[in-house]
């Protein structure tokens, strides 16, 4: 996606095209430790398996599983590797995995990116409106669980009937759909014929169990920002630790993402830097247990359907500061210092 959502001069076209030059090395190297990370924690549940410690692992596995999403988002951008046909087929790997099939995924996130809080066309973000009750749930992730299978069973037989998908595309997420409800048949025929239970215990049930996990960045992401104005108003970054960045492919600088669509992960904290740090900005940024606790609170008050759609409800909106980019550079080494 080479569309530009943020704000005319705040990066120019020059420097622009620099970040969004793509390195083979990195985005292997990003591949290969989540990969083999997901290998690790897969060993130490079987070497655990019947004892208490087990259940380390199981997590671990579970949320690295989960966090596959946001390399699938990556290669949904093309942004991972130079070669179409790489970022094509891991992100197939990943939709597999995480049981968010690439194309349907693909074309829901760009609805999102070109629509990002206009509801009905936001692929991503159209949902009834949160009530206290309602978003605890969500915040769960349970209800997830519930909804992909639905959904891809939905697709595969021909009901499709969101906004953003017409036409061909309708075909691709139809065709995408029954290969995976195939795939997903082969390994149950293959597990009754083995009587094994191994697609559960290392694929399936930590996936399932820890998708609170993957929720507490999707709900960071946009939830009490505006409704109006441009993505630097409407969309929030997260100040967290290295760890979280790694697993999350970065994602972390969201606001720096949605204006810029087209650089690759591993250089979104440049672009934090050259598009709001100096330019004496900061995008609304919070921390996860900050945002739950704020947005759990504003629920207390009063429904989401009451606040208005033109106000920030959660935490703080973008931030101007008198002195740029001095000023602006000390509060973003404070808040990195305060994360990690």
């Amino acid at each position: 996606m080479d569309e530009v959502f943020g704000p005319r001069g705040a990066v120019s076209q020059e420097r622009l095209k620099e970040l969004s030059e793509k390195s083979d090395l990195r985005g292997w190297l990003q591949v290969v430790t989540h990969f083999g990370a997901i290998g690790l924690a897969g060993w130490a549940l079987h070497q655990t398996m019947g004892t208490w410690w087990m259940i380390g692992p199981f997590f671990v596995l579970g949320v690295l599983l989960n966090y596959l999403y946001a390399g699938e988002h990556e290669f949904s951008h093309s942004t991972v590797f130079r070669s179409p046909w790489l970022n094509e087929w891991f992100g197939r790997l990943c939709g597999f995995i995480t049981l968010h099939p690439r194309d349907m995924d693909q074309i829901q996130h760009f609805a999102h990116h070109r629509y990002t809080q206009r509801w009905r066309q936001d692929g991503e973000l159209y949902r009834p409106t949160y009530t206290l009750k309602s978003y605890l749930i969500g915040l769960t992730g349970l209800w997830l669980v519930q909804r992909f299978p639905r959904m891809i069973i939905r697709t595969a037989l021909g009901k499709v009937d969101a906004p953003y998908i017409r036409g061909k595309n309708q075909d691709r997420v139809i065709l995408e759909a029954r290969v995976t409800l195939a795939i997903v048949g082969v390994i149950i025929a293959a597990s009754i014929a083995l009587r094994s239970w191994d697609a559960v215990i290392y694929w399936i049930a930590p996936l399932g169990l820890t998708k609170w996990a993957h929720n507490i960045q999707n709900l960071i992401e946009h939830n009490g920002m505006p409704h109006e104005g441009g993505i630097f108003e409407n969309t929030r970054s997260t100040r967290t630790n290295a760890l979280m960045r790694w697993m999350c492919w970065n994602m972390q600088y969201h606001t720096a993402h949605h204006a810029y669509p087209s650089v690759p992960f591993y250089r979104l904290k440049q672009l934090h830097h050259e598009a709001f740090t100096a330019n004496g900005l900061k995008p609304a940024t919070m921390t996860y247990l900050g945002f739950q606790i704020a947005m759990i609170r504003q629920l207390m008050k009063s429904p989401e359907a009451d606040w208005p759609q033109d106000a920030v409800h959660v935490g703080v909106g973008l931030t101007r500061f008198a002195e740029a980019p001095a000023k602006a550079a000390d509060a973003d080494a404070a808040a990195d210092t305060a994360a990690a």
